[in-house]
């Protein structure tokens, strides 16, 4: 590859702490190549965050497309992580196509619309997130095409669940909902209540269905995830994780507060336990 090597897993360590941990378990002729889809994930879903107003992310998004179709001005190349992953999609033949929608569904992030209901927020949770689980496959496989769809679906959906479960504070002091917002009508959540704090039981029922289909998801991606052949399992194991913070999200009692977070040394060891009981 054209970059430094320790750059991408240093900007990963740096951007995605759970997803380095897992890459950390992914053979060792495959790893940087995941590492660098983790990367390209990581620093597109950094944008809004870096961004001061859209128009400034949607620059950013549509470099990212221009360099994947190959329309890029200069040479996109000189971005590390640009060219850690061409290299990565040219070794194991991954189709663009994936992450161009993946793109697409980040500029969702860049405005303050609220996610409007389940169907949108699983579709959300598919490009951006289950792609993700089904490209590492991919590389796992030697870049040969692998059906992962139940396992890669179930995974993305409950990882984005639980993610911004545990965002939720953060997202809400931002006046932003990422959550399906039909849960909360259907529990008699006002929209404005959301964006100022204030608890109340319809807001807990409202976040304790929302951890329920995490967990319904969760179950379903366990049973795809032991179907798969054991050398595919490996890109599956942040499961472990996700497995704990549910738990942790669903004691919360304080959804407007920062959360926080499993210390580093037990996602490594529920990971590697986890992929332990996999042989």
């Amino acid at each position: 590859m054209t970059e430094t090597p320790d750059y991408v897993p240093s900007f990963l360590r740096e951007a995605d702490r759970d997803r380095y941990f897992a890459a950390l378990l992914i053979r060792d002729d495959a790893r940087a190549a995941v590492q660098a889809l983790y990367a390209f994930s990581a620093d597109v879903a950094a944008i809004r965050d870096r961004a001061r107003e859209p128009a400034a992310g949607e620059i950013r998004l549509q470099w990212w497309v221009d360099g994947l179709k190959g329309e890029g001005y200069g040479n996109v190349r000189q971005n590390p992580l640009a060219a850690a992953l061409l290299d990565t999609m040219a070794r194991y033949n991954l189709p663009a196509v994936p992450l161009l929608r993946l793109l697409a569904a980040r500029r969702f992030d860049l405005y303050q619309d609220p996610m409007p209901d389940t169907a949108s927020f699983e579709g959300y949770a598919g490009e951006t997130v289950s792609v993700l689980y089904q490209l590492a496959a991919m590389i796992l496989n030697g870049g040969e095409e692998i059906e992962t769809g139940d396992a890669a679906g179930h995974l993305g959906v409950a990882h984005a669940l639980i993610g911004h479960l545990r965002a939720f504070g953060y997202n809400a002091s931002q006046g932003r909902l990422f959550l399906p917002w039909n849960i909360f009508a259907a529990n008699g959540v006002a929209e404005g209540e959301l964006f100022t704090g204030a608890e109340s039981e319809a807001l807990f029922a409202a976040l304790g269905q929302i951890a329920d289909l995490a967990n319904d998801h969760l179950g379903k991606a366990r049973a795809a995830i032991r179907a798969l052949p054991k050398p595919l399992r490996p890109a599956f194991a942040p499961i472990a994780v996700l497995d704990l913070q549910l738990a942790q999200a669903q004691r919360n009692r304080h959804p407007f507060a920062s959360a926080t977070d499993l210390a580093d040394w037990r996602k490594i060891a529920a990971m590697g336990w986890w992929m332990f009981r996999q042989d």
